[in-house]
């Protein structure tokens, strides 16, 4: 069950990490934004123009007899949005992420970089239009499971006490799983590994996968709380793909460019008698880790 904490503690971090880094917040918004814009315009044409679809689709039921065409067209037209609605939950991500991966994959470098021991981030070594194609071709691969996923699920809602009971729960652990994977696939991808690899690393700690993407889940499914998220989000992934192959996580706040370095040596009270010529050969020499003259100190693991 630590994996379940660790997999959350990894989401909350990640929101830290973008709290520390607000010039890129802004950024980040954007896709999310856009996203956003583009599902609330489909879910409006599945109220808008859902009932005349239905209607067209079911001719068979205009010679029923009163009021059962209508009844069955709008259980039809209920279900397809709500179908519409399961959907935009269960591949928002996977939108966001194809919309939003240039700059995605900078800020997963940035944490890398952060967080790392020796200050570097792991880089594929493909080319920028294969490293786009790579990303398009997994994030549409993942966008038709999940939207296998969605409809087995809501197929199995109808059925009794079953879809209301053990189906919501499995869905919300098929979209942890999914919107993890998508998140962590930048920091996975640029380490080489391809999308089965991917799949299949995740399924060894499955309990750190849910601990991190389940509640993410959960808190998407508030209007607006994903797009304010997905930044951290994302770092968050960077910290669980770490995790997930062993690699050390330090941390970060040492490394921001936004922290207070404190008071120059020279500015201290307390040294002011090193400018005196009798104390000269006290003084470290140049380069050493006291002097200051290296330029990352790691800290504590997370």
């Amino acid at each position: 069950m630590r994996d379940l904490g660790a997999g959350f503690g990894h989401l909350l971090k990640g929101q830290r990490w973008m709290a520390r880094h607000r010039k890129s917040y802004g950024y980040g918004l954007l896709p999310g934004l856009i996203t956003l814009v583009l599902y609330l315009a489909t879910l409006v044409v599945l109220v808008v123009w859902g009932a005349d679809t239905v209607a067209w689709a079911t001719p068979f039921a205009d010679d029923w007899a009163s009021p059962w065409a209508g009844i069955f067209r709008g259980v039809l037209t209920v279900v397809l949005f709500a179908l519409g609605l399961l959907l935009a939950v269960l591949t928002f991500t996977a939108v966001t992420l194809l919309i939003g991966s240039l700059f995605y994959d900078s800020l997963s470098e940035a944490v890398d970089r952060d967080v790392s021991a020796d200050g570097t981030a792991p880089e594929s070594g493909l080319s920028f239009w294969r490293d786009v194609w790579v990303s398009t071709r997994d994030s549409l691969r993942i966008l038709v499971r999940a939207a296998l996923w969605g409809v087995l699920l809501f197929a199995l809602g109808f059925v009794p006490v079953l879809g209301q009971t053990a189906v919501p729960v499995a869905g919300f652990l098929v979209t942890g799983f999914f919107l993890s994977e998508e998140l962590a696939a930048g920091a996975l991808q640029r380490r080489g590994l391809e999308l089965r690899e991917r799949l299949a690393l995740l399924r060894t700690r499955k309990l750190l996968v849910w601990g991190f993407g389940t509640p993410l889940g959960l808190a998407f499914l508030v209007p607006f709380v994903a797009v304010f998220l997905m930044p951290g989000a994302v770092a968050g992934a960077t910290l669980l793909a770490r995790d997930l192959l062993g690699e050390e996580i330090l941390d970060g706040p040492a490394h921001a460019a936004d922290e207070d370095p404190g008071p120059e040596p020279d500015d201290d009270p307390a040294h002011a008698g090193d400018d005196d010529p009798a104390h000269a050969g006290d003084a470290a020499p140049h380069g050493h880790p006291g002097s200051g003259a290296t330029g990352r100190t790691a800290h504590g693991t997370v």
